[in-house]
């Protein structure tokens, strides 16, 4: 297959031919003259995957730049030292898997990669990372695992379509606050470090499913608040000694739970209210009595509890297994207290989590968090509950709200964040404009139809959503925005020079509107490294010229600028 090369030779050297097949023509087609137009193929197609993997490379050549519709590059298990800067010329690199090698450092030219989803970068000698990091906004996965990392650049805070992030086998002894602005994250494996605690804003990360902090120097478990789609929690070997029920309440989805040898002495009853779980490991701890109700979980089918004191639950009941000691433990219910005093059945139960307002949210975590309650307006003992607590994320997201709430205001001194996504909002008043400290505004899936001119006083306003509205919204003026998202609306035109102004902007999602042309000058905004226009009815620049990345398409831009 042209289009795909794997070379295994156990050599030193990639053979030069390797780097040269786009343009030279085979060694067959010099003696067999009887080719035709049909027939040949290495005019046709470029090659756009290469795999160099378990062999003895020591290096690679600058000349990889010649293969510039490479999807795929797999050159594990090697011996590399460093990596050529031409990677970054590589504008269609969807993977890139450099693991099981000697690297101590990743150019910042890979940084260039802006349409790349899989960086594998595992099993090396990495000390440090490039601060470019965020420039790689489509990564979908990121494994940093087993490498001597200390620190993780905050840059990280802006990938922010990131599904997967293994940092497992490193240094590491915290983690900034700034991970939890990774919205999509969905696996975070931070195994085998030195991590003592571990950020509270990690309990708004709504989208997570799988979290690993095993082996660590863990005290306690954080609160998981806004976690309600976490499937699997593992925290085994680390130094915990306090469960307690506001570290499991919120976990309704949650199926896993590993705390193996730890120093944990009692099980809350809440326990109780993960209805969902199906293994639960508690072995090697210092816990002497389970609640009994622990027998009616429903879904529980693996229980480990060897390795405790436990003074109510013979040892030969241990070994009967799960089953067993979950009967035991369900006939021992009805003999827990004198008639009448039994717990009433978990399903009848007025669960934590069912709170209208979560207090611990807001004075642990500076949330005020009232979504997916599809409310047509925010309660005010909502906003009653803030009270003197700075509050520097709001997230009202997925409710009936047709106005912005008037109380929003009273927040103006702290807020940063707001998340004001799928609701029924068709336009935005004044009480949003006086947020004067905020950084971050999620407006997505609305119906608004403009913006007022008033928001030109948000003037630390770096990123704004506004897909999903239908509407040709103008292109706003605040100096620092860095990201601009309006895919799915109805913008016709673009106003170049109020985007050269933006000396910071870094993204721009014009994908699905009706522009009928770009103008040329666009290609004049030297900061812009993820430009995308797909799904437009626009004729230049063509779709070619668009594949080929953002870097690409601004040059092109360039040269249709009138001299």
């Amino acid at each position: 297959d042209r289009t795909h090369l794997t070379c295994v030779c156990l050599c030193m050297l990639v053979p030069p031919y390797v780097w040269r097949i786009n343009l030279d023509t085979p060694e067959e087609a010099r003696h067999n003259l009887s080719f035709g137009a049909a027939d040949r193929w290495w005019e046709q197609t470029d090659l756009t995957k290469l795999i160099l993997a378990s062999n003895k490379l020591q290096s690679l050549s600058e000349d990889v730049q010649l293969l510039p519709a490479l999807t795929v590059l797999d050159v594990h298990d090697n011996q590399l030292t460093s990596l050529p800067s031409a990677l970054g010329q590589l504008e269609n690199l969807q993977k890139l898997d450099v693991s099981h090698n000697k690297l101590r450092s990743v150019p910042g030219e890979v940084m260039q990669l802006s349409r790349l989803k899989s960086l594998l970068l595992h099993h090396n000698e990495l000390s440090h990372l490039p601060d470019g990091f965020g420039q790689l906004v489509n990564l979908e996965e990121l494994d940093l695992s087993n490498n001597h990392l200390t620190d993780i650049p905050t840059s990280f805070a802006l990938l922010i379509n990131l599904v997967r992030l293994n940092l497992a086998c490193n240094q590491l002894r915290s983690l900034p606050a700034d991970i939890s602005a990774m919205k999509s994250l969905r696996q975070l494996d931070c195994s085998k470090n030195y991590l003592e605690t571990v950020p509270s804003k990690l309990a708004t990360m709504a989208s997570l499913e799988q979290l690993y902090l095993r082996k660590n120097k863990l005290h306690s478990l954080p609160e998981f608040p806004s976690c309600k789609l976490l499937k699997e929690l593992h925290a085994g070997e680390n130094q915990i000694e306090i469960l307690n029920a506001e570290n499991l309440k919120h976990l309704n989805s949650l199926s896993v739970l590993e705390l193996r040898d730890n120093k944990i002495k009692s099980v809350p009853d809440e326990i109780t209210l993960l209805q969902k779980l199906e293994r639960l490991d508690l072995a090697n701890n210092d816990i002497s009595r389970l609640p009994y109700t622990l027998g009616n979980l429903p879904q529980l089918k693996f229980l480990a509890l060897e390795g405790n004191p436990l003074r109510t639950i013979r040892r030969d009941l241990l070994q009967k297994g799960t089953q067993e000691l979950l009967k035991y433990l369900r006939s021992k219910i009805q003999d827990d207290g004198p008639p009448g005093s039994e717990e009433p059945p978990v399903t009848a139960m007025t669960l934590p989590s069912e709170a209208r307002v979560n207090v611990h949210a807001i004075t642990s975590l500076k949330l005020l968090e009232y979504s997916e309650k599809q409310a047509a307006a925010i309660p005010g003992e909502v906003f009653d509950a803030v009270g003197s607590h700075p509050v520097t994320t709001v997230n009202f997201s997925k409710n009936q709200l047709s106005e912005i709430p008037p109380r929003i205001v009273e927040l103006k001194d702290s807020v940063c964040d707001v998340n004001l996504g799928f609701n029924k909002l068709s336009s935005l008043s004044s009480e949003l404009c006086v947020l004067h400290k905020l950084t971050h505004l999620d407006i997505r899936n609305n119906f608004l139809t403009s913006l007022p001119e008033e928001m030109e006083a948000l003037t630390r306003l770096q990123l704004i959503n506004l897909s999903f509205n239908s509407s040709d919204f103008p292109f706003l003026s605040q100096r620092p925005l860095s990201h601009v998202l309006l895919s799915n609306n109805q913008v016709g035109c673009v106003d170049a020079r109020g985007l050269q102004a933006l000396a910071g902007l870094a993204t721009l999602d014009l994908r699905n509107n009706d522009l009928l042309q770009v103008p040329p000058e666009l290609g004049n905004c030297q900061s812009l490294r993820t430009l995308l226009l797909d799904g437009n009815p626009f004729r230049t620049p063509r779709a070619a010229v668009l594949a080929k990345g953002t870097a690409a398409v601004l040059e092109y831009l360039r040269s249709r600028i009138p001299a």
